[in-house]
Parts: structure tokens; C-alpha cells; sequence
């Protein structure tokens, strides 16, 4: 995430070791397991994880909100890289990332062995892991616009990811993620990710768009999902047999 190159990700929603190992294998720079919007815990995670030990793609955890008790949840079973729903305020900012370190950074709960550290058998876990651990806002909301300035100056925010459907739903163009009062919101976002020297994500399924925000300056994409891809592929090979009734 932290590279100034391109990274190309894909959403993993079904909650599936199968699925999120077979989108292991594709190529992908970085992978996003969601635990907002998809039947996920930290039971299906786990599995999930140990799916992608073979592929180059960097898993990426967004929990259901910013909780300190979730978030630390998350970092024992393993996850590094965190995309945080609905950062607001630099208040909301520092929340995610003390909530990630150890002290004195942090405020990270401490456990000697755990599937973070392989059980206790990295010597130097504790030593390295604060530097480490990548953090991406999720600008939702006008607040969150209004705040973007703030947000990226906080040391320890690494991405200003825009998450296109609620911030839409939030300026009231509820779905219309081509409005210009939209596509202004996307680019200031980038705009100041850039001056703060760091990277600037969205979602983006339509192939159009994905490309239009690289242009506009976003190095952090995702191109799709899973249950995107799945319900369009089985849509289409049906399509192709089934005879539609008039």
C-alpha cells in the first residue's frame, strides 16, 4: 500500500477459504476481506488467512467500525492492514491507529502468543510490528471530506480510501457516483492524499471508473469482488442456455 506504484486489489465478500484462495492465485496485489457488509467473523477470517499463504496478495481487513476491542481482535489472528469504515475527524484517525500499536504508540492490548506472532515463536514481534501495520481511512461522508486535510496529517494514516456508495448517499446523490459534486468530493480526496505524500484508494467495479480514478490519481484500487464476479459469470453461462418466456 505504501508503494508509490499502482496496487490493484480485489473485494472478497463471500466468506470463503475456497473463493479468497482461488482470488489468491490471480494476481492480485492486495485482497480485501470485509467484515462490514459480508457474513464475516473472526472464525471465517482465520481460515480465510491460512488460504492465502501461498499468494502475493496482501490480505486487507475492514471491520464492522472503528472499535478498539474488534481492531485488536483482528491484529492477534494475524492482519496487518487495515481499511477503516467511516473516518470523520482526525479524532476518528488517532482512534484507528492507537488502536493498532503497542505502547507507548499505542494502546494495543498485549498478548505473548497468538496467531500474530506464530504462537509466540517470532522473537522480534514486538520490536517491529508498530512499523509494520498499514492503515487506510475510509472517507464516507462530507464530514469526512471537509476533514480529509486533517486526516492525512496524522502520522501512522497511510491511505485516503473513498468509499463511493455511502459518501454518494451522504452528499445526496444517493447512487450516482458520476456526479460532478461527486467526482469533485473523489478528487479533492486524492488531491490531498498526494500533498500529504500519501497513497489514494476507492472501490471501483466498472472497469471505466477504475480507470478514470488511476487517472485522476489514485494508486490504491479495487476492480471488483468476488460476489460481483461470481453472480455476473453465473448470470451469463445461464443466459447462454436458458430460454427466456415471453
Amino acid at each position: 500500500m505504501l508503494s508509490q506504484k499502482n496496487q490493484i486489489g480485489c473485494w472478497s465478500s463471500l466468506g470463503s477459504p475456497i473463493t479468497t484462495e482461488i482470488l489468491g492465485y490471480a494476481g492480485f496485489d492486495w485482497l480485501l476481506l470485509d467484515g462490514e457488509h459480508a457474513c464475516n467473523d473472526i472464525m471465517t477470517f482465520i481460515p480465510q488467512l491460512m488460504a492465502l499463504k501461498d499468494s502475493r496478495s496482501a490480505p486487507v481487513v475492514r471491520p464492522e467500525w472503528n472499535d478498539v476491542i474488534v481492531i485488536k481482535r483482528l491484529l492477534d489472528i494475524g492482519f496487518s492492514n487495515f481499511l477503516i469504515p467511516f473516518i470523520d475527524t482526525e479524532a476518528d484517525a488517532i482512534k484507528a491507529v492507537t488502536a493498532t500499536r503497542y505502547p507507548p504508540q499505542g494502546i494495543r492490548g498485549i498478548s505473548l502468543a497468538q496467531r500474530n506472532n506464530k504462537y509466540g515463536t517470532v522473537p522480534d514481534y514486538f520490536a517491529n510490528i508498530n512499523d509494520n501495520i498499514c492503515i487506510m481511512a475510509q472517507i464516507e461522508s462530507q464530514t469526512g471530506i471537509d476533514n480529509a486535510e486533517k486526516i492525512a496529517a496524522v502520522d501512522g494514516i497511510d491511505v485516503l480510501f473513498v468509499g463511493p456508495s455511502d459518501l454518494s448517499a451522504n452528499l445526496g446523490y444517493f447512487s450516482d457516483l458520476h456526479h460532478p459534486e461527486m467526482q469533485k468530493a473523489i478528487q479533492h480526496v486524492f488531491d490531498v492524499a498526494r500533498a500529504h505524500h500519501k497513497a489514494a484508494g476507492i472501490l471501483a467495479p466498472v472497469e471505466a471508473d477504475a480507470q478514470r480514478y488511476l487517472a485522476m490519481g489514485a494508486t490504491c484500487v479495487a476492480v471488483g469482488s468476488d460476489l460481483g464476479l461470481f453472480r455476473a459469470a453465473t448470470k451469463k453461462l445461464a443466459d447462454g442456455f436458458i430460454t427466456k418466456e415471453a
